[in-house]
């Protein structure tokens, strides 16, 4: 059975900065069938939807600042978003190094959440290590995102691993939360490669993502020697799975 998979196109980079058409419709042609965006690009969302359609390549969802959810910013966003006709925003990260900051993220999901979520948009954040990890002000972010928020995570299995998580046993505990995952690979210590290539569980990850109906985005982002070369050994071990 075949499976579909989509790129998130910072594997790619390096093309992306130089032509960022091309480099989309490359990523069609090594067969990833949807792309997760987080700019490089100065199309308007109406044309961008346009050009992935005429490729066959749905646009899964979109990283995005923060700051694309404050009070002052989210109507605008919500507006580019229909018209985007992408069901996923996702916050990538923050400044989260002290405990008013990390209060006052909180405070942001939460006023964000109910706007976003009235208007068919689904809201996420996306980890790394550190998340996992006690800060120094003594607290665990991802605990604390999860207890006093409702937002949904699209947990990145790799970094999960890197902070010494299980990423099985989290993909199973957000199972509500869980519309997506980074299919990721790399070596502890934070090195990242392209799939098959480093420790962490990636069939395992691929086989639990199957069987829960998770969507699965490819991230590789090293561009060894390129990101397109990376996205592709990526897409081959994939084929080698099936």
């Amino acid at each position: 059975m075949k499976t579909s998979y989509g790129l998130q196109v910072y594997s790619v980079r390096d093309a992306l900065g130089v032509d960022f058409k091309g480099t989309l419709k490359k990523c069609r042609e090594l067969g990833y069938e949807a792309v997760e965006l987080c700019g490089f690009n100065n199309m308007t969302a109406k044309d961008l939807l346009a050009y992935c359609e005429s490729l066959d390549l749905r646009i899964s969802g979109n990283h995005e600042r923060w700051t694309a959810v404050t009070p002052e910013n989210i109507d605008a966003t919500v507006r580019y978003y229909k018209e985007l006709g992408s069901p996923n925003l996702i916050i990538p990260g923050a400044d989260l190094s002290t405990r008013e900051k990390l209060d006052d993220f909180i405070d942001l999901l939460n006023y964000a959440s109910p706007r976003l979520k009235k208007e068919g948009i689904t809201f996420g954040y996306h980890n790394h290590s550190h998340e996992f990890l006690k800060t120094e002000y003594g607290a665990f972010i991802h605990k604390e995102l999860e207890e006093k928020t409702d937002v949904l995570f699209e947990l990145d299995t790799y970094w999960a691993y890197n902070a010494g998580e299980d990423p099985l046993a989290l993909m199973k505990k957000f199972k509500d939360r869980l519309p997506v995952i980074h299919l990721k690979d790399g070596l502890k210590g934070g090195l990242g490669k392209a799939l098959g290539e480093g420790t962490a569980p990636v069939k395992e990850v691929r086989k639990l993502a199957l069987e829960m109906g998770v969507e699965m985005i490819v991230e590789s982002e090293t561009c060894d020697p390129t990101g397109l070369d990376e996205a592709a050994r990526c897409m081959n071990f994939l084929k080698s799975l099936e």
